[in-house]
């Protein structure tokens, strides 16, 4: 069976103009456990990203908190000058040690972040930048407004949110165009539905974090097991084919630090369920979510 590449997901312009495959990656788990340090096969992490272009992919989600600093390193070592490959980045959150995430919403805080980001990746404009998480410590406005400055000064190019509501998105859009809204989706975790409609219907590019997940639905003999042996995949492919059915501004971001793991994601993009298949898994990821 031939490898897919990601350009059979479809394409998506963030902001309007910048073309992108649908089917990005997700780079948080290319560094250590519990997303703090360098991983613990540094070679296959650099393979893997090198492995990127080759699948069509190009667009690539990392963030100044994973590692700290490690994964944005990384990428710029394996795959600088990036071409076509258009890498967003974010800040807000800070690190004390694995696995322990803090919001840090300070606009002088972000300026900086963006500022380093800009080093790190050894570029001169960032394409995407996003923020990480609405600190509730700092008055939004004043987050949103540091997004604008550094919109106005070029540092970036298109500005997003992560984990925000339909409410928030329309108050930070006061400020300035929101092209991409980060928040977790997937066949059994709904809870971003009205986000994902609003998204669809303003044009604004929706990245779900975690799309593989598919909880029970993907154990012997249920529906998702059933489609997945028919279509000669792995439920988890069959997940991500149903994510990218589910709206055309959907760009899945499924990440990992393997080959192998990464080309088996990438041949989700030529996986086609039919209409039937996508509103019986549609039915069933609605009742698991709402359990």
């Amino acid at each position: 069976m031939s490898q897919s590449t990601a350009s059979q997901s479809g394409t998506f312009k963030i902001g309007g103009d910048i073309q992108i495959n649908r089917l990005g990656f997700g780079a948080m788990r290319i560094t250590g456990r519990g997303i703090w340090g360098e991983p613990a096969d540094r070679a296959e992490a650099i393979r893997t990203l090198q492995r990127l272009p080759e699948l069509g992919v190009n667009f690539i989600d990392t963030a100044d908190s994973y590692g700290p600093d490690v994964s944005e390193q990384l990428i710029r070592e394996a795959l600088h000058p990036y071409g076509n490959i258009l890498v967003a980045t974010k800040a807000g959150l800070t690190r004390s040690g694995p696995d322990r995430w803090a919001p840090d919403g300070r606009p002088d805080y972000l300026i900086q972040q963006a500022h380093k980001s800009l080093d790190k990746l050894g570029v001169k404009q960032i394409g995407l930048w996003q923020l990480h998480r609405i600190d509730s410590k700092v008055a939004r406005d004043d987050q949103f407004g540091a997004i604008k400055s550094l919109l106005d000064d070029g540092t970036i190019r298109h500005a997003g949110l992560s984990e925000v509501t339909v409410a928030e998105i329309e108050a930070a859009s006061k400020f300035f165009k929101v092209a991409t809204v980060q928040n977790r989706y997937n066949l059994v975790d709904r809870g971003s539905e009205e986000v994902l409609e609003y998204c669809t219907k303003q044009g604004i590019g929706f990245i779900p974090w975690y799309p593989l997940a598919a909880g029970d639905l993907a154990k012997p003999g249920s529906l998702l097991d059933t489609i997945a042996a028919k279509h000669e995949a792995t439920p988890s492919q069959i997940a991500l084919a149903w994510v990218l059915k589910r709206s055309p501004v959907i760009l899945p971001i499924p990440g990992t630090s393997k080959v192998k793991h990464l080309e088996e994601n990438i041949d989700a993009a030529k996986i086609k369920l039919s209409d039937d298949e996508f509103e019986a898994l549609d039915r069933e990821g609605k009742a698991y979510s709402g359990r």
